[in-house]
């Protein structure tokens, strides 16, 4: 199969991502889809974003112009259990109950029905991110380099679950929001909550947040407080050092240098202009162009810092298939960093 496979012709219908020829044997990088998006509250469309990335894939040249043989490392994508996609398609309508109220000023947390909303959606979120964590420790076994493709944002906590008993690390996020509200909408498990859930891991020494660019005044309060333990390049403050001679190199290095030597990489779509994104669920003007985010990827890899994990997160389907272009691309510097 492998010794026959054309890495130049067009992708057959039956390949995997990327039309690559490999199975969870004979692949060195697993990526784990988790179509999940419970506690959205703005634009949805992230619970199809692993479909998007994989079929945009199909129509992608191989030849990796930083690791160019990256495709011969194996890469494939992990199936996402259908008992949570049915479980997702009625838990997300009681979602939209507790969101719509809270919209019209009508919402009790204290009413029976409320609470009872509130606790199946923790619960069936506690029972994904234990699934995810199972999920990523049966193919480290086994030896793979493991990434996790969204789904919104709240999907990779149970990656920091995994490594939160296994070594100390730092995280370097590319995002528009700083994620670090404390259970928004009051759901514990909310996306915009991933890294107040995360850092509550001691294993976690450091939060490098790039591209910010909308937040609330307890996410600023929070970083404020952490006593260094967030470092955080607002999108604002990013430009305004490059209008007036900073280069991209200086910024980076200085991004890369606040984290230690083990990194796990979070990118949220929105952290880049929004024209590359336009689909995603809170795009937000501003952000990383696209090559703006390679390089500083590149960089990260020259340090010679040990990437242990990566995600992908809120990518969504528009009409057309631009979001999940962009968000294969990603995905494919992702992989090329962790085993490139």
């Amino acid at each position: 199969m492998f010794e026959s496979f054309n890495p130049n012709a067009a992708a057959t219908v039956d390949a995997g991502i990327y039309g690559l020829p490999h199975n969870e044997d004979t692949a060195k990088i697993v990526i784990i889809p988790v179509n999940w998006e419970l506690t959205v509250s703005y634009g949805t469309g992230t619970f199809n974003g692993p479909e998007a990335v994989m079929n945009a894939s199909m129509q992608m040249d191989l030849y990796h112009h930083d690791f160019p043989d990256l495709w011969k490392q194996g890469i494939w994508m992990d199936e996402f259990p259908r008992h949570f996609k049915v479980l997702h398609a009625g838990l997300r309508k009681d979602a939209r109950i507790i969101i719509d109220a809270i919209e019209k000023g009508v919402i009790d947390e204290n009413r029976p029905k409320y609470k009872e909303i509130y606790d199946r959606i923790r619960k069936a979120n506690e029972d994904l991110r234990f699934w995810l964590t199972n999920r990523i420790a049966h193919w480290k076994a086994l030896g793979k380099i493991v990434g996790v493709l969204g789904g919104d944002h709240s999907v990779p906590l149970g990656y920091h679950l995994y490594l939160s008993d296994k070594e100390t690390y730092g995280i370097l996020q590319l995002d528009a929001h700083l994620d670090l509200r404390n259970a928004y909408e009051g759901f514990k498990y909310s996306h915009a909550s991933i890294f107040y859930n995360a850092l509550q891991f001691d294993a976690i020494t450091k939060l490098v947040q790039v591209g910010i660019r909308d937040y609330c005044e307890e996410e600023a309060d929070f970083v404020r407080s952490s006593n260094g333990r967030i470092t955080v390049f607002y999108d604002r403050d990013i430009r305004k050092r490059m209008f007036e001679g900073s280069s991209w190199r200086e910024l980076t290095d200085e991004m890369i240098a606040e984290l230690p030597d083990k990194v796990y990489v979070s990118i949220d779509i929105d952290g880049l202009d929004p024209k590359l994104c336009p689909n995603t669920g809170t795009p937000v003007p501003g952000g990383l162009q696209f090559e703006e985010l390679i390089y500083m990827l590149n960089r990260l890899k020259a340090s010679g810092k040990e990437i242990i994990g990566f995600d992908l997160c809120e990518v969504a389907p528009g009409e057309d298939e631009w979001d999940g272009n962009v968000g294969a691309r990603v995905l494919y510097q992702l992989i090329g960093l962790a085993a490139g």
